[in-house]
């Protein structure tokens, strides 16, 4: 009954073409764009790397040895286990992880001051000054932050005018420029809905807490985090999915030591041409990271409503 209304006030509100049309738009976008693609990399992970004619043959069968081979590497006697790929993936983890948290310390005051500034001219500038440099695009960004943090880059040659270092610092090599990309590719991501939570918490909860004497610090933690845990969450859930799976930023600002999880499955798709392999490596991060994420969900008491409404 209660989805029969929701349906009915759906069409009530969008008018039967245009929601036909827009049920029909998402269906096509959920079901052929990543409910199909998704099963078929699920199908060709359990497969053997067979020549093509002998796909559809009798050889041509489920294993696990695709995720075997992530676990213990090229030892089919499963006596030592594959560190370096397992290095790289808790590597990528891990890193993921510390680029949304630093995005959240850096958006949120941010999004405080734009969400509580309402009808603000400075704000409406300051907003479209954030978005004017991702009309770029990402890899030029990329390219662009590593002549920055290069050692004859702006930032060592500010640093060295300033006499704040006698030599250039490798940001490449140390990973720093890495990071800094990675959050600055996403930092949109996090900050916007950060900002339209916020920007609906009525002003008077604020006024009341200050006037009963309560701190700043007080202020923000009893009432502007929790009413805003459902924006942190859902930008938290799309940086650290997107820095997890990111790319170009590992491949242009990574260091030789920063090899990037997402960098074995390009290898094993396009340098080995083992699509089954690589297939089961994109497998391992996908699940890994949405169980993350609905891990910290749960741990923090937000559901998928919170974060859509």
């Amino acid at each position: 009954m209660k989805k029969k209304m929701i349906f009915s006030d759906f069409f009530k509100n969008n008018g039967v073409v245009m929601g036909c049309l827009l049920i029909g738009l998402v269906s096509f976008w959920l079901i052929f764009l990543i409910i199909l693609p998704q099963l078929s990399m699920l199908d060709y992970s359990f497969r053997f790397n067979l020549p093509p004619a002998e796909v559809g043959g009798p050889k041509d069968v489920y294993t696990l040895s695709n995720y075997q081979h992530l676990i213990y590497g090229s030892d089919t006697t499963h006596q030592t286990y594959n560190t370096v790929d397992l290095k790289v993936f808790v590597r990528t983890i891990i890193a993921a992880m510390l680029v949304t948290i630093f995005n959240i310390f850096l958006c949120y005051p941010l999004a405080y001051f734009l969400g509580q500034s309402k009808g603000s001219g400075f704000v409406r500038l300051l907003v479209v000054l954030l978005i004017i440099p991702y009309w770029i695009n990402e890899i030029l960004r990329a390219f662009a932050l590593r002549i920055i943090f290069g050692d004859s880059g702006l930032l060592n040659e500010a640093l060295m005018f300033l006499h704040l270092t006698s030599e250039p610092i490798d940001f490449i090599r140390q990973d720093i420029a890495l990071y800094a990309g990675l959050g600055y590719a996403y930092i949109l991501l996090m900050l916007f809905p950060m900002y339209n939570v916020i920007e609906s918490l009525d002003r008077n909860q604020i006024e009341a807490a200050r006037d009963m004497g309560a701190s700043w610090m007080r202020i923000h933690r009893r009432i502007v985090i929790p009413h805003a845990k459902p924006g942190i969450v859902s930008g938290a859930t799309m940086v650290f999915m997107l820095s997890a799976g990111a790319l170009a930023a590992p491949q242009i600002l990574g260091g030789p030591s920063s090899l990037w999880f997402t960098q074995l499955v390009y290898q094993w798709f396009n340098d080995s041409l083992n699509w089954q392999q690589g297939a089961a490596y994109a497998i391992v991060l996908l699940a890994s990271t949405i169980i993350i994420v609905l891990t910290v969900m749960k741990i923090f008491k937000v559901n998928m409503g919170d974060i859509g409404k």
